[in-house]
């Protein structure tokens, strides 16, 4: 297939497009920046300056690249920036979207979350509703997902990945990253994560896993999926062994919990083939602390 990457030099677009190539697609990666193109152009890639938010400047692209399926990993994290990655949810999605049919394109998998249903006990699965009632600022991050799902739905095919947390390589999660600095007690670092030892419930996902779970998607039928691993679990059983894998201090643990916190089943992803390779954030989080 021929494939366009947005968000093609973030921490899942970097590990994607060597996998799409080793698939044997034709892939086109997007970038705000030159150095982008060059580190799309190294990994064998074709490479196309383009934002987001330019309307036509994006239309004119997708008409030019002809993608028959597009991936939307676009996002703000790499900056801590919460307020322009729901820009980018909303906006930029309504933008790729209106390009990628004018362009002829019919499929589109698209980068969502598995932290914003409903509260619960158990895991969620794909049938529980969006937690559209969550007060602010969880609404505006609720919301931002809504529209980015209902707006990919225009396209013939769209499957929207609802991740779990993002570790590995280039996230904040890494050894170096905001989440080691936090936990190190850096005041300058700039978090949107929830990190308290509590008996609040998270999943995770790794980024090779997610990026594997994207190449897979091109053959997956519509709708939502989350991608995470085997193992939703407390803040108070998580953190402190990704505390110790970062080599930072541990936060105390409590008893508190976020009544939106919960985790999410990966049941349906994995009947369509797909499993984790870091099946639990234990080992991925010990994998990590040695690369």
């Amino acid at each position: 297939m021929r494939v366009l990457v947005a968000g093609a030099t973030g921490a899942v677009g970097r590990l994607l497009v060597p996998m799409l190539l080793d698939a044997g697609h034709q892939v086109t990666g997007l970038s705000r920046s030159l150095s982008g193109l060059e580190r799309l152009r190294l990994l064998g890639a074709s490479a196309v300056q383009a934002d987001a938010f330019d309307a036509e400047g994006l239309r004119q692209t997708l008409r030019d690249t002809a993608p028959d399926a597009v991936i939307h990993q676009l996002t703000a994290l790499t900056e801590a920036d919460g307020e322009k990655t729901n820009r980018l949810r909303q906006e930029g999605t309504r933008n790729l979207v209106d390009a990628a049919k004018s362009a002829g394109a019919q499929r589109i998998i698209a980068q969502s979350i598995s932290w914003a249903y409903i509260p619960g006990e158990d895991p969620a699965d794909e049938t529980v509703p969006l937690d559209i009632a969550a007060q602010p600022p969880r609404g505006g991050m609720v919301e931002g997902i809504r529209a980015l799902e209902a707006t990919a739905a225009e396209m013939e095919t769209a499957v929207a990945l609802r991740y779990g947390i993002l570790y590995g390589p280039g996230t904040w999660y890494a050894p170096g990253g905001a989440v080691a600095a936090a936990l190190a007690g850096d005041p300058a670092a700039r978090l949107l994560a929830y990190l308290e030892a509590d008996r609040s419930v998270t999943s995770f996902v790794h980024v090779a896993d997610a990026a594997r779970a994207a190449v897979a998607a091109l053959d997956w039928q519509a709708g939502p999926v989350n991608v995470v691993d085997d193992e939703p679990a407390q803040g108070r059983e998580w953190l402190p062994v990704l505390a110790a894998a970062l080599k930072v201090p541990a936060p105390a643990s409590t008893s508190a919990r976020q009544s939106w916190a919960r985790g999410a089943s990966n049941a349906l992803a994995c009947s369509r083939g797909w499993r984790p390779e870091y099946a639990s954030w234990r080992s991925g989080f010990a994998a990590q602390s040695t690369t």
